[in-house]
């Protein structure tokens, strides 16, 4: 992809070191592109929480996130699911390597949450607990799928909901990048709650329409702030007025881990500009019509007797 300083979509971020005096293991980058073969505008998001002491969990997440962008600012978007898929599973060996180099590190790990846009096309991966939303008429929707026992506990039905509030184990991660294994991203996009895991990934490439709103955020905010309240505040006013509200919220509610958050918009102009980018396809029709019309041209010419070399 070529990079490009104009994104078609709003943006608007934070990340916020909470109110503990801990380090900020918060990473997070936004990155605008367009694609080299139609100069399809493309937007990259990625949000990550770091785990470890000593320092490392900010390393990891920084490592999580500068792999996942310097990978997919290489691709060319054919294949935008499976280009999306080896990111994360190469930001998780990259943060594995890390790990063993330096015994401070050891045991150093990373969530990650990953938005690709592409035109207005939406495709999304996520390990951990670092949160994918959308919001489209004032319906907010999680569309990623936390990898916590907690999740797990109420999927199984051990657990009610009301149990896994303030639960022991809700921070207990299932999957994280960084361990000897490859990490196995989750490309599940939840549109219902009753949608099973075969309409979820076929969701990937979610056309988005102009007013939709993309939150990722880290558990630092989801922690303390309900999914009702997310959805007031992206109603409520323009990006960045709703994410410092975010912010200021989770801070006021004890602020006890770091809260990032990242929140795209599609402006009412984005689906013209995107329309306005010929396909590849439409490129190569064109191409050939015109092939076409220049070789009925030359037969004519040949006999009708106009050819100069007949």
């Amino acid at each position: 992809m070529i990079p490009s300083d104009q994104p078609h979509l709003t943006i608007a971020s934070q990340s916020h070191a909470g109110e503990t005096g801990k380090n900020n293991e918060d990473a997070f980058s936004t990155s605008a592109y367009r694609l080299e073969a139609d100069q399809t505008p493309s937007l990259l998001a990625v949000v990550a929480d770091g785990i470890g002491g000593h320092q490392a969990g900010e390393i990891a997440s920084g490592i999580a996130v500068e792999t996942a962008v310097r990978h997919l600012a290489a691709a060319n978007g054919r294949q935008p699911v499976a280009q999306l898929r080896a990111a994360v599973v190469d930001a998780g060996r990259a943060v594995a390597q890390a790990a063993m180099e330096a015994e401070e590190r050891a045991g150093m790990g990373s969530t990650i949450a990953v938005v690709w846009i592409i035109g207005l096309r939406l495709y999304t991966a996520t390990v951990g607990d670092s949160r994918i939303y959308h919001m489209r008429q004032g319906r907010l929707r999680q569309l990623s799928l936390d990898h916590t026992w907690i999740q797990e506990a109420l999927e199984h039905h051990i657990i009610t909901p009301e149990e896994a509030r303030n639960h022991p184990n809700a921070h207990i991660l299932r999957r994280h990048l960084g361990g000897s294994l490859d990490v196995e991203p989750d490309l599940r996009m939840r549109w219902n709650s009753g949608d099973d895991d075969v309409r979820a990934l076929a969701r990937q490439g979610l056309r988005l329409e102009p007013g939709d709103q993309i939150l990722l955020c880290t558990d630092g905010l989801t922690d303390l702030v309900a999914d009702r309240e997310l959805g007031e505040a992206l109603t409520s006013g323009a990006s960045k007025e709703a994410v410092d509200s975010l912010v200021v919220l989770a801070r006021a509610r004890g602020g006890h881990d770091n809260i990032t958050l990242v929140l795209l918009g599609v402006p009412p102009e984005a689906a013209t500009a995107v329309r306005r980018r010929l396909s590849p396809w439409t490129v190569a029709a064109a191409v050939a019509g015109l092939a076409t019309l220049v070789a009925l041209a030359m037969a004519a010419a040949w006999l009708l007797g106009f050819w100069p070399w007949r």
